[in-house]
């Protein structure tokens, strides 16, 4: 039920923002506005507030909405109203109306993001685990238990430019930007317990160093977790220790109690909790058989011997071992907070970015470098919808504001049916001094509406696999 809820409020609110940008534009520039519905099909609740000539409706079905403006090009308009109507007006106005759609749904990210930033939120401090076996972290050198203090990519790298890393959750979105450019990323890490650097300022001289991950070597075609698997950050430092047991499981079986610290796997030293999960994950053999592993604990300031047989779990990829218990402690946990200007300044900022990555991720697609794979439809975001919901405000709040930058963006599409490609008409206008004709205009819908329909079939697809996968 909170999936369903979750999903309808934020179509809801994303369509009713972006139909609003369209009319607010439109009342703007004198066009009269007869209808604003959010939603299609059976009207469930209609009124018309008083000496406003726009009937405002809710439809059954939420998937959607629409403006509809006075328009000769849709049934006969009086003369009288003749200067009213959408296609009498001048191009700027035209291209305006159009294009306030988009832009309130980028608005309103840029809000969201500015409230979380002013509010605060709760993330892992970037404090890195142990970097995956073969991994580029590895071949780089960074180390379990080290603190990134700045990070940059691009031209003209340098720590006085650098951004500051606050949290763990700043370093993967880092990581991921710098991926899809295929850029390295240079990292100014300290040992544990180093204190981050103030907001424009270089790092601490004592102590820290610039480690550079190759990213420009990965062909990333899919933004999950197999990325920061190959890049090796995975997940920031928590201490070895195990968690709550259940019953049926191989750490059960094993001897294994809530709280028991792990100091070695098979006489190698374990660093912190995502080097134990890594062991345990490989703890099974191709065939699908669990290896018996010898752990060594420490419980109450004493050190025992236990034997794990981590039990099999079939994967994509094959066979990876569990044992039926929480691993790792809780990471530690900092404020991200930012002042009024500063929350505006990266609610604009994140915007933008998002905005270009998603943009860089869809010509990925289009040209084969990235998998389709990363197309998601409706059944995904109403998943997602409800994770967020239930993991708090400010998750859900941090969703809307990602999927407002998705439809903002994906309205922006050169395609003829949609805010862009009726864009695209317009410029056409004003290079040529004349609008596109009407049999090219009916032959660019039905592309446009082929195309929609193609990308709507491979998230649909996306969807349901990833239910059954």
């Amino acid at each position: 039920m909170l999936t369903i809820v979750a999903f309808v409020v934020a179509l809801g609110l994303l369509i009713a923002i972006h139909e609003y940008g369209h009319y607010r534009v439109a009342v703007a520039c004198g066009v009269k506005v007869l209808r604003f519905s959010v939603g299609f099909g059976k009207p469930l609740y209609t009124w018309r507030p008083k000496n406003s000539p726009t009937e405002f409706v809710i439809g059954l079905l939420p998937l959607g909405g629409y403006v509809r403006m006075l328009d000769e090009r849709e049934g006969p308009v009086p003369a009288e109203e003749r200067h009213l109507a959408f296609n009498t007006q001048p191009l700027r106005s035209r291209a305006a109306i159009v294009a306030a759609g988009p832009a309130a749904n980028l608005l309103l990210a840029a809000v969201l993001y500015a409230v979380v930033s002013f509010a605060g939120v709760q993330q892992p401090r970037p404090v890195l685990s142990e970097p995956a076996a073969g991994s580029l972290a590895e071949r780089a050198g960074l180390r379990s238990g080290e603190v990134v203090l700045q990070a940059a990519f691009g031209p003209d790298v340098a720590a006085e430019t650098a951004a500051r890393v606050a949290s763990f959750d700043e370093l993967r979105w880092l990581m991921t930007r710098a991926a899809l450019a295929q850029q390295d990323l240079s990292l100014w890490v300290a040992p544990a317990g180093t204190a981050g650097p103030e907001e424009g300022s270089a790092p601490p001289a004592v102590g820290a160093r610039e480690v550079v991950l190759p990213l420009s070597q990965l062909a990333v075609r899919d933004v999950d977790a197999s990325l920061f698997q190959n890049i090796g950050i995975v997940a920031p430092w928590s201490a070895p220790v195990v968690g709550e047991v259940f019953p049926d499981g191989a750490a059960y079986a094993a001897g294994l109690q809530d709280g028991d610290r792990v100091l070695q796997v098979n006489g190698r030293a374990v660093a912190d909790g995502q080097q134990l999960r890594s062991a345990i994950r490989a703890g099974v053999t191709a065939a699908g058989q669990g290896v018996p592993q010898e752990w060594q604990v420490e419980r109450g300031g004493a050190v025992l011997t236990l034997v794990v047989t981590p039990k099999p779990q079939q994967e994509d990829n094959g066979f990876s071992g569990r044992v039926g218990a929480y691993i790792g402690a809780a990471p530690e946990m900092v404020t991200v907070r930012e002042g009024v200007f500063g929350a505006l300044a990266y609610g604009v900022q994140r915007t933008w970015e998002v905005s270009v990555l998603s943009l860089k991720m869809m010509f990925k697609m289009v040209t084969g470098q990235a998998s389709l794979s990363n197309l998601s439809g409706p059944i995904t975001i109403a998943d997602y919808a409800g994770k967020s919901a239930a993991l708090g405000l400010t998750a859900y709040i941090l969703f809307l504001a990602l999927i407002s930058v998705s439809l903002g963006v994906l309205n922006l599409l050169p395609l003829p049916v949609l805010d862009g490609g009726h864009l695209m008409y317009y410029l056409w206008e004003g290079i040529t001094g004349k609008p596109v004709s009407e049999a090219w205009m009916e032959r660019l819908q039905r592309g446009g509406v082929a195309v929609l329909l193609l990308m709507m079939s491979v998230a649909v697809f996306n969807d349901v696999a990833r239910l059954v996968g």
